[in-house]
């Protein structure tokens, strides 16, 4: 991959460098000391992905994410002093389509250092990423009884596409809610605490062994898998092993199309790729409604519209509308037995 770096730090900066040249199948296509020079870069020459500081003078890497995802999209790592200490800064980022975020590799450390070798893994696992990338809307109907679970999927976009979501649902939402968003799980914890900031309903880690409950939003929380271990609580799996979403939605998504007794609601976000796309297609055939996210509205718009090429989305709505039509659907669903 041409690799563009973006840090205004002289001496890290050409240890990023070296780092990407130690990597036969990677180059360095460009260096950036600042967020506007970034912009520009991505606009004349553009890369296959940018390793992106968050911190600079002037245009920080939030904004300069935000203006190149606007305007030439492409894949963006995060590349920050400490993930941990910036993750209110990460999420924003990716909430503008940042795919990953990793901590900066030490000084000290070199190009044979662990630093070093975890930047690689972040950078071949976006590769891979970034190789299986890729009609009118027909009513979905609910049926059955409570409890209905709402399945989300989400990756690049995800964050800030959650916090719209989640905001838009009540206190109290008469429905279990599970997402699985692309995530490191070293910030998982971390993301959830954020998403609790936007959210009335209270946003937890999913850990081995929960049991989904309406009015509580779990978040998968682990570099392993979520799925249901049973038909009532979550477990995770480290299978598949080679499956470059981590975790996946799919794999999330199959798994209540096996096993939840009750009803269910699967929504697809912005994403890149197209985690979750079969996974929804599963739910549509079990009878269960589906949405999908827009174009318009997704930051990245690859894991919706390769569910919109599977017809396995019932509707596909901009975002700020997604939340009033789970409401309606898991309201009208509690009080009419969801019979149509």
């Amino acid at each position: 991959m041409r690799i563009g770096i973006v840090n205004d730090m002289p001496p890290m900066a050409e240890l990023l460098r070296r780092i990407v040249a130690s990597a036969p199948e990677h180059r360095v296509a460009w260096l950036a000391a600042t967020g506007e020079q970034a912009v520009q870069f991505c606009r004349s020459d553009p890369p296959d992905l940018v390793m992106m500081d968050l911190m600079m003078p002037g245009m920080d890497g939030v904004e300069a994410t935000r203006r190149i995802m606007a305007e030439t999209p492409c894949a963006i790592l995060l590349v920050t002093g400490s993930v941990d200490a910036n993750a209110p800064r990460v999420f924003e980022a990716m909430g503008h389509g940042a795919l990953d975020a990793v901590d900066a590799p030490p000084l000290e450390g070199g190009v044979g250092g662990q630093g070093a070798a975890q930047l690689l893994r972040k950078v071949a696992a976006i590769a891979r990423l970034m190789g299986n990338r890729p009609a009118a809307p027909r009513p979905g109907r609910l049926r059955g009884a409570s409890p209905t679970l709402v399945a989300i999927g989400a990756s690049a976009g995800g964050p800030a596409a959650l916090a719209v979501l989640l905001g838009g649902l009540p206190q109290g939402f008469p429905a279990a809610v599970v997402v699985v968003q692309h995530v490191d799980r070293r910030f998982a914890e971390g993301m959830a605490a954020w998403l609790n900031g936007h959210s009335a309903m209270p946003v937890l880690p999913a850990r081995e062994g929960d049991t989904p409950r309406p009015g509580t939003v779990l978040l998968a929380a682990s570099d392993h898998h979520l799925r249901l271990a049973s038909d009532s609580q979550l477990g995770y799996t480290a299978e598949p092993r080679d499956y470059v979403y981590r975790p996946s939605v799919d794999v999330f998504f199959r798994s209540v199309a096996r096993l939840w007794k009750g009803e269910a609601v699967g929504v697809l976000l912005t994403g890149m790729g197209r985690d979750g796309a079969q996974g929804l297609k599963a739910l549509r055939a079990r009878g269960w409604h589906t949405i999908a996210q827009d174009r318009a509205t997704s930051a990245v718009y690859g894991m919706p519209k390769a569910a919109a090429e599977l017809d396995a989305a019932a509707e596909i709505l901009p975002l700020p509308n997604i939340a009033p039509r789970l409401l309606a659907l898991v309201t009208r669903g509690a009080q009419e037995g969801f019979r149509a």
